[in-house]
């Protein structure tokens, strides 16, 4: 038997019994869907997060003192360990363009004339370098020494009149302390500007350590410490080089942060790259658990596949049977089953595509994400929509091939 005949008694097959075999694909289609649904939202989830962020991050070395074996995320479990002058000294380092330091500054409220509003966390103290000049959409950066200030889109609009470049705000910590400082910028961006403050469109505020958090910390304590520092290459290809320098002088006698390291506490050095390819296989993974998930929706499809063509083997047995007494041989029996699964699996894997490539466009615009559709898959989706139905239609098939002819004429 022709493969094209095998196509059209299959097809006749298919279209005798529309809504056994829209049943039969359904879970096919579902399986499919499910599977380009969640690999679009995890590729899509992957460009939002990671892909504004600058090329020149790799010039960054972040670094911070934690708990041997901790673990988790950038920064965690960080120490306050660096003084103002181990960051003056980093500076002085060949190939070292800047060095700052980043630490969150434990705050209670903020106040824009007779309007305040809470704020426990996303007040930063930092160096002017760590933000970009190109993502501030109005004003500048602030300047290191100077009580100012630069807020993201949601800080700003956190009061009932907008914050605006050249207002007055006051950041109130716990003890009865404030500063107040002058907006000098408003960022075109609420993300997060580095891999220490997540990538959630939280209320942000970044003042200068220098003078701001050096003064409050010197309030409570004669040693303020900073719970990190990011040191900046000159260029890429010194950042190994630049690394160890600065490695060398932290963990030196030399320096402030020697007195609080040691066994209790180990030192991390990790580049932007590095702390962003952890933050992308940590997304990786997160997709291919979710995908493995939606994957049991396909071996559900299959078994579907597989009893709906044992059915039609047990309803076709005279057919068979008539078949096989005018000449034809098993392998024509097999073709032509085999044939028909494929069709179904197929027909469910183009229709998965299509309503996975619709519900993923849905998912990303309701967690507005930038859409990203992983055409590979797509691929794959038609592939494994056709070996589905194969595999399930393989025993059918067979047991179908064996048919005794006489027996299954005999059939009622």
């Amino acid at each position: 038997m022709k493969l094209r005949e095998s196509l059209r008694l299959s097809w006749r097959s298919i279209r005798g019994h529309t809504l056994r075999s829209t049943l039969t694909t359904l879970g096919v289609v579902i399986g499919i869907a499910a599977v380009i649904t969640f690999v679009t939202l995890g590729v899509s989830l992957e460009a939002g997060i990671l892909g504004d962020v600058e090329t020149g991050d790799t010039n960054r070395i972040y670094v911070w003192g934690s708990p041997p074996e901790q673990g988790g995320g950038p920064g965690e479990g960080a120490e306050l360990v660096f003084t103002q002058r181990d960051v003056t000294e980093l500076r002085d380092l060949e190939d070292v363009a800047a060095a700052y330091p980043w630490t969150p500054l434990p705050t209670e409220s903020m106040a824009h004339g007779n309007d305040t509003v809470p704020i426990r966390q996303g007040v930063i103290a930092t160096g002017p370098e760590y933000l970009d000049s190109a993502q501030i959409d109005d004003g500048r950066q602030f300047t290191e020494g100077e009580r100012e200030a630069v807020l993201n889109p949601v800080a700003a609009a956190q009061f009932e009149g907008n914050v605006s470049v050249g207002d007055r705000i006051t950041v109130s910590v716990p003890g009865d302390s404030a500063v107040n400082v002058t907006v000098v910028g408003i960022l075109d961006t609420s993300e997060g500007q580095g891999p220490f403050e997540g990538f959630g469109e939280d209320p942000r505020v970044y003042l200068p350590a220098d003078p701001v958090y050096l003064d409050l910390a010197g309030e409570a304590t004669d040693d303020p410490r900073y719970l990190s520092v990011i040191v900046e290459a000159e260029s890429p290809r010194t950042v190994e080089t630049t690394r160890d320098s600065a490695r060398d002088y932290l963990t030196s006698n030399a320096s402030d942060a020697s007195d609080y390291l040691g066994d209790d506490l180990e030192l991390t050095l990790q580049t932007g790259g590095e702390l962003l390819d952890q933050i992308r296989d940590i997304l990786d993974r997160v997709t291919a658990f979710v995908t493995g998930i939606a994957v049991i929706s396909l071996v559900v499809g299959a078994i579907g596949i597989a009893n709906i063509m044992l059915v039609s083997v047990t309803e076709r047995t005279r057919e068979i049977g008539i078949m096989k007494a005018v000449g034809a041989q098993n392998r024509d029996v097999l073709t032509l089953f085999l044939t028909e699964a494929a069709i179904l699996g197929v027909i469910g894997a183009v229709g998965g595509t299509v309503l996975g490539a619709v519900a993923g466009w849905a998912a990303t615009e309701y967690a507005d994400l930038p859409l990203s559709y992983p055409f590979e898959w797509f691929a794959i989706a038609v592939g494994v929509g056709v070996l589905v139905g194969i595999v399930s239609g393989l025993y059918p098939a067979w047991r179908a091939a064996r048919t005794d002819p006489i027996e299954a004429l005999r059939y009622e």
